[in-house]
Formats: C-alpha cells, structure tokens, sequence
C-alpha cells in the first residue's frame, strides 16, 4: 500500500471537503451538516475534518459560531467581537472613504421618504449639538442627528450598514483626541452644515441633501486630520 505524508493527506481531505461542499445542497442560511455527519459522508476522522475546515475558515470560505455550527461565506459582522475585530484591520481614511460612500445616499433616501416625524427629530438633534456643554453632550446629539437622517430613509439595509460605520467610527480613537475647548464654539462648522442638510431633506432636495452632505464630511475629515496632526506633534 502507499503510503501518504501527513501534509498529503490534509490537502486531500481539504480537496475532498470543497467537492462535497460544491455540490452539496444546503439551507439556506448555508449550514453545514453536524461534524460527526460530515466526516461519516466524507470517510474521514472528526479530527481530520476539523483541520480541513480550519484551512477553508482561514480562507474565508466558511466561518464558525460555537454553539450554532459552521456556515459557508464570510462571518457577518454583526457582533460586538466582529466590529472590534474589523476595527483592529481598518484606519480613519479607510472609514472617511466608507463614510463618503454611504452617507451622502443616505441623505439622498432620506430627502425623498422623511417623514414629518423625522424633519422635528432632525430639528430637535440641531438645537441640542448647539446647547450642548461639553464635547460628550455634543457628540452623542451629532449621532443621534446622523443616525435620525438613516432612520429616515425607511430602508433597513441602509440603517444597518449606518450603525456599522457608526459602530467602527467609535471603536477608533478618533474621539479620544479632543482636549480644548471643553464644548464645540458658536461657529463650528457642522451647526451651519447640519442646517443645510436638513433644509434640503425637508425640501425633497435629494441632489441637495447628498451633496451637503458630502460637503459635512469633508469638514469633518479637514478637523479630524487636523487633530491627529496635532496629537503627533
């Protein structure tokens, strides 16, 4: 009989474990059988198995939830682990880009579906950024502002992927970085910027409503840049 190498073998198990896979029909939600099943189907050890699914993990190909099995795909980021995890592998400048990707369509929805509802909250979020006594009150009412301007857009899609920004954008420390003044000055560059995006959404301006965005993220990108500039100095 010949005899197989160890690393032999696991790259033929890894091949046998992607044919079955290719034709394997699975649930929906791409579960993958038990492990005692699929080694039965595949006439290998659970130990054998579990090192072939480790390699296809560490490709991407599938993930791992303890507890709910193994899945094909990419592991969503939907966790509290996930969004620390993709925090660790991305920088500001990748987020600003994410940022200037997603948001400015979102204003774009919003102008088209707000509701009255969502026009008073809008307002409501201005006048708090602008009475707000610290940087902290400030910043929690500018959240609240951005994720209400999502909201309106009534298109879940588009608020979960706001909420992971969101998520990422806190997870950084960016925020870290402020010191002086305590609070936001009179003439901060968002009071004027929030209004122009608000104006335009209550108009139905959806070219309006992006492009003010857009113009807020590129002064929120200039006074974050400009901060970390300073902190390295």
């Amino acid at each position: 009989m010949q005899m197989y190498s160890e690393a032999g073998t696991s790259r033929g198990i890894v091949t046998q474990l992607r044919a079955y896979l290719a034709q394997a029909e699975l649930p929906e939600d791409g579960r993958l059988p038990p492990e005692r099943d699929l080694a039965t189907a595949l006439g290998v050890t659970r130990t054998e198995l579990r090192k072939a699914l480790g390699t296809l993990e560490a490709e991407g190909q599938i993930w791992r939830h303890v507890g709910k099995g193994t899945f094909m795909g990419n592991r969503p980021t939907d966790t509290l682990s996930d969004i620390t995890a993709l925090a660790k592998r991305t920088n500001p400048a990748e987020l600003m880009r994410a940022r200037f990707i997603i948001e400015p369509e979102i204003a774009r929805a919003a102008a088209l579906t707000a509701t009255p509802m969502h026009l008073r909250e809008l307002r409501m979020c201005q006048a708090r950024t602008r009475e707000a006594a610290t940087w902290r009150q400030y910043e929690n009412w500018d959240t609240r502002l951005h994720r209400t301007v999502a909201e309106a857009t009534q298109n879940i899609p588009l608020l979960g992927m706001f909420d992971m920004l969101n998520a990422l954008r806190r997870a950084v420390t960016w925020g870290r970085l402020r010191s002086t003044p305590v609070k936001p000055s009179p003439d901060h560059h968002s009071f004027a910027e929030h209004e122009t995006i608000i104006t335009a959404i209550e108009n139905r301006d959806m070219n309006g409503a992006a492009a003010a965005m857009r113009v807020h993220l590129q002064s929120v990108e200039r006074n974050l840049l400009a901060r970390q500039s300073g902190a390295a100095d």
